[in-house]
């Protein structure tokens, strides 16, 4: 994620912000721009950036304040390009899940800048029935325990992930060194876009040699898993105990991982971070999104730097992790499996 500033006063701003800290001013993420711009109401009723270009808040923006998305005021929908993935959110009725929801609305505008960045489809059900994705936010119900997950493009995540409390339990129950909202979002639309790159036969020919058949049973394997375990010494191999499981899901559990590492080295190269891991070697200018060669080089003493920080104030370290050499050549099949789809999308400037 890029720093961003204020365009009335030049403060720095969060993403997630609506409203300058020190000068006051409305703010909302403007897609069409990349930027958190200023906006101000309008005689005609609109929202005026900066620049004078009219927008119109997401309806969730303006009625539920979960959203701090803008869309061009001359779109025919009400909700911005994040919201409208929507088909199902929780009852607003029930006191927190309101509060809930906007914690999952903020992950997945973080998600969506991060796709929409790499240049990736993100289109919903409504516009594209067979080949959108789609979001369920749902709560467990008595003898009804929600499962988050995906299938065919609908992604549904459980509203009891937003309690940080009720997380960290499943977390320890499971063995997770890792659970996070952001993640679960990260994870499920890696489901989704395998079935958008792999769609055929030949197109997994690839996939199969890094991650192995996908055709194997994949209930039978989540059993075996959970009653087993991840088998030993499988950190030679896996990015995490999970991946072990099924081929799909080392697939999503690697897809996650390198949108962490998008994301953080962005912040990082942002924020003009370098590092020296080596007293003997020079310091490392952080690069977001060039050669997957040179994302691997800033992301190990990244990883190093994140860790001590958490450590110097007493919490564990966040990232647990530590990438063997396989899994680091899986990463840089994700990374080139994005820019090849990309490459060929009819949309893309390389046409």
């Amino acid at each position: 994620m890029k720093s961003f500033y204020c365009d009335v006063c030049g403060w720095l701003v969060h993403f997630e912000n609506t409203q300058c800290l020190n000068c006051g001013s409305a703010l909302a993420y403007l897609p069409e721009t990349g930027q958190i711009g200023s906006v101000r109401a309008d005689v005609a009723g609109n929202w005026q950036s900066a620049s004078g270009v009219e927008y119109r808040l997401c309806r969730n923006y303006a009625e539920y304040n979960v959203c701090n998305w803008a869309l061009p005021a001359d779109e025919s929908n009400v909700y911005c390009v994040s919201c409208r993935l929507n088909q199902m959110i929780p009852n607003l009725s029930i006191p927190g899940n309101q509060a809930a929801w906007a914690r999952f609305e903020s992950a997945k505008r973080r998600l969506n800048y991060t796709l929409l960045n790499l240049g990736l489809p993100v289109t919903g059900k409504a516009e594209d029935p067979t080949g959108g994705v789609s979001y369920h936010f749902k709560a467990d119900q008595p003898d009804l325990p929600v499962i988050t997950g995906h299938e065919d493009g609908v992604i549904t995540i459980n509203l009891a992930e937003a309690d940080d409390a009720e997380r960290e339990r499943r977390r320890l129950a499971l063995g997770e060194p890792y659970r996070t909202i952001l993640g679960h979002f990260r994870h499920e639309i890696g489901h989704y876009y395998w079935d958008r790159f792999f769609r055929d036969e030949p197109s997994r020919q690839g996939f199969r040699t890094e991650f192995g058949d996908e055709r194997a049973d994949y209930a039978q394997a989540l059993k075996i898993y959970y009653e087993n375990g991840a088998p030993k010494a499988w950190e030679q191999e896996f990015i995490s105990a999970y991946a072990t499981s099924h081929p799909w899901e080392d697939w999503a559990e690697t897809w996650a991982h390198y949108l962490h590492m998008i994301d953080v080295l962005e912040t990082a190269a942002s924020a003009r971070v370098s590092l020296a891991p080596q007293a003997s070697k020079p310091a490392l200018t952080i690069t977001a999104i060039g050669s997957f060669e040179q994302m691997a080089e800033s992301w190990l003493p990244l990883t190093y730097l994140l860790n001590n920080l958490n450590r110097s104030l007493g919490f564990q370290d966040a990232y647990p992790f530590v990438l063997s050499p396989v899994a680091i050549k899986k990463l840089r099949f994700v990374h080139h499996t994005i820019r090849a789809f990309v490459a060929n999308s009819p949309s893309s400037p390389a046409e």
